[in-house]
């Protein structure tokens, strides 16, 4: 089994894509362990009594034509169906849906006063309006006093903010809801943060795409020179993420290479400077090891380092053992309707996909409307179904309720800030994600001595999310996947490369490699099938 086999931890985007890229691009074949008994990772699809929920909500979305042209390989984009069309196709049923990708248009707005706000934020008349006169003027004036006399260090997550949009906004549209996020003050998390989740994105060059748009419209779906917060459109899975990624483990399968489920992974083996394999236990208890050439983990950092089989540093040990984790629930709720409206476009249901709840007397943190991510989310159209997001830790009480006050709460809560009306919620379900999002505070500021330890094994792998304890997209945790690969194609045992994918930097270099990028394929006849 050794020979020619590669060990991934984990079937989420990275671990399927590192699967995917070895039976197409080498003559290694993959075995993937995952814990679970689905595909995915975050990025599944849940799937309640014909209504889908799409945890955390993911949008289709790069800045890499490299994984781009990946998705639309998977699943091509719908031909010449605009977004209405779409939805008198009946594909509701996933035994005859095509596999393909919708076209859909992209709305996120902040509720805050009971009153939507656009974000990014716009200076539109409706944005003045809901602000008001004199808070208008403190937060001008606030944007301009940090564009003249900014920060002289970015030490935290509050520091990043006011550098970047003043005072007076970030207390007014960021810290309740990061705070809300993390559980923790802003002072108390890394800059770090924001450089990766909002990267580019200012005041100046909001107000810059803005009048872009008005001359040249909403672009095409890659957009790739974008920010990620101002894109106008995105591509879709007709029955949400998870059945791209289902779609490509069963590609993952057929070629040749094997996903075990509900497999605990409990030892990783090592020997000098290598590893050497992976030991664990299946559903039924039985022990399994497995031995490999090369090795990949998306399992927490914090795990990977406690199976590690060799005697770890101290440091090392203790940095992990500190690692955060911010967990969370989706309580999702269908209704006959929603009493809120859209004052610019007061018939029908709200167009957004993302709803950012500011209001500090509720404890949702954000609403989506799985109706207007995909129409083929909701089995019956007359119907609304949203997901109410909470985050918590799993050691909190409120992750321990029962899913019924749970429900109860998000109902009473959606009437309280005027959502809808509990008498018009027909049903009710929830969804635990844990360690959805690895934390930036706690040892984080530390992180770097974990990283040299793990780099020393020649043949291991960090990929994903809470393989890199990096707030990763799907996009970025594939990008770490195929670069792997590339580097076992190309000999190279540096793993900076790795690392840099979703930085600051990381676009300027890994659009260059995409651009002259050839892949290697195993052989002519390995099928091609057709996301973040």
């Amino acid at each position: 089994m050794k020979r020619n086999t590669a060990v991934i931890i984990g079937a989420g985007p990275a671990g399927l894509t590192a699967a995917y890229e070895l039976l197409t691009r080498t003559h290694i074949v993959p075995i993937v362990l995952e814990k679970s008994s689905y595909m995915g990772g975050i990025s599944r699809t849940v799937n309640y009594k014909g209504n889908r929920i799409d945890i955390g909500g993911h949008r289709f979305f790069s800045k890499s034509k490299r994984v781009t042209n990946w998705w639309l390989n998977q699943m091509p984009l719908e031909d010449g169906s605009s977004p209405a069309e779409q939805q008198t196709v009946d594909s509701r049923n996933p035994a005859s849906a095509n596999l393909t990708m919708l076209l859909r248009s992209r709305k996120s707005r902040i509720y805050f006063l009971r009153k939507f706000f656009e974000y990014p934020m716009t200076l539109s008349a409706q944005t003045l309006k809901n602000l008001g006169l004199a808070r208008t003027i403190k937060i001008g004036c606030s944007y301009l006093y940090s564009s003249v006399f900014p920060p002289k260090q970015v030490n935290n997550l509050e520091e990043f903010f006011i550098s970047r949009f003043g005072r007076e906004l970030y207390k007014t549209f960021f810290q309740a809801y990061t705070e809300k996020v993390w559980g923790v003050p802003c002072q108390e998390i890394s800059a770090e943060w924001g450089a990766q989740r909002i990267k580019g994105l200012s005041v100046f060059k909001t107000v810059l795409h803005a009048i872009k748009k008005i001359f040249k419209g909403a672009g095409d779906a890659k957009q790739e020179g974008t920010e990620t917060s101002l894109i106008e459109r995105f591509m879709y899975p007709k029955l949400g993420p998870g059945q791209l990624w289902e779609t490509v483990a069963e590609k993952v399968i057929a070629m040749g290479g094997q996903i075990l489920t509900n497999f605990n992974v409990d030892a990783i083996r090592v020997d000098g400077d290598r590893i050497v394999g992976v030991a664990g236990t299946d559903a039924a208890g039985k022990t399994h090891e497995f031995e490999g050439v090369q090795f990949f983990s998306t399992m927490p950092v914090k795990e990977l380092i406690a199976a590690l089989d060799c005697k770890v540093p101290a440091n090392v040990a203790e940095v992990s053992g500190n690692l955060g984790y911010r967990d969370f629930l989706t309580v999702g709720i269908l209704a006959k309707k929603l009493v809120v409206k859209d004052p610019e476009n007061p018939v029908g249901l709200i167009k957004d996909n993302w709803i950012y709840i500011q209001d500090p007397d509720v404890i949702a943190g954000r609403l989506q409307i799985f109706n207007n991510w995909s129409p083929f989310m909701v089995k019956d159209p007359d119907t609304v179904w949203i997901g109410v997001e909470y985050f918590c830790k799993e050691s909190d009480d409120f992750w321990k309720r029962q899913d019924e006050d749970l429900a109860a709460l998000a109902k009473l809560e959606l009437e309280k800030i005027g959502i809808l009306l509990q008498s018009d919620v027909l049903d009710s379900t929830v969804v635990r994600m844990e360690k959805a999002y690895p934390a930036y505070f706690g040892s984080y500021d530390r992180f770097g001595e974990i990283r040299e330890y793990v780099d020393r094994f020649d043949n291991l792998f960090l990929i994903g999310r809470n393989g890199m304890h990096r707030y990763n997209n799907q996009d970025h945790s594939m990008l770490a996947a195929m670069t792997s690969v590339d580097n076992i194609l190309a000999s190279r045992t540096d793993k900076s490369n790795i690392w840099e994918v979703n930085t600051e930097s990381e676009y300027h270099e890994e659009k260059a490699h995409a651009e002259t990028a050839q892949p290697v394929t195993q052989t002519a006849s390995v099928p091609q099938p057709g996301h973040s």
